[in-house]
């Protein structure tokens, strides 16, 4: 079996051209096994237009991607093991996995999932600073800023506000 880290390498290598000249971005790719199955799964997104307006991916983009990746992957046939390929949105929810995505979503309203409870709760909401010096900074409703340590948490998704 290739190795997971270097089948997402791959996909990722296979799309990047793809994906730009379709308007679209790679957000996260994961390959992994769930129960006895196996599965491809590949998150685009579409950066903010120019006046910074956010752009949401289309189940038609989803569709594109995914027959142009099948087709790659066909062609190559990198993948010894039986699998599911999943093109999908990271959401309204979506998680954020790297330095590229605090970033670009500081300020916004995010829900935290901690291993251990830090202060009586495991999960916390707040308005996202950051993250730094390995660690997940957010501003609470009462304006405190409070920093969680970056192997402690569980993960960091925006919060969906109706």
């Amino acid at each position: 079996m290739a190795g997971s880290g270097k089948i997402v390498k791959l996909t990722e290598e296979l799309l990047q051209d793809f994906l730009r000249e379709n308007g679209l971005s790679l957000y996260h790719t994961e390959f992994k096994r769930e129960g006895k199955d196996w599965y491809l799964n590949v998150f685009i997104d579409k950066m903010p237009d120019e006046n910074g307006q956010e752009q949401y991916v289309s189940s038609s983009d989803c569709e594109q991607v995914s027959r142009y990746l099948s087709e790659r992957l066909d062609e190559t046939d990198p993948i010894p093991q039986n699998y599911y390929l999943q093109v999908c949105s990271p959401g309204l929810d979506r998680q954020l996995y790297e330095q590229k995505d605090y970033d670009r979503y500081a300020g916004r309203l995010v829900d935290v999932r901690l291993y251990a409870a830090v202060n009586g709760s495991k999960e916390h909401q707040g308005t996202l600073v950051g993250c730094t010096d390995g660690k997940v900074v957010i501003r609470d409703e009462d304006g405190n800023e409070i920093a969680f340590p970056q192997d402690q948490v569980v993960k960091t998704c925006l919060a969906v506000v109706f």
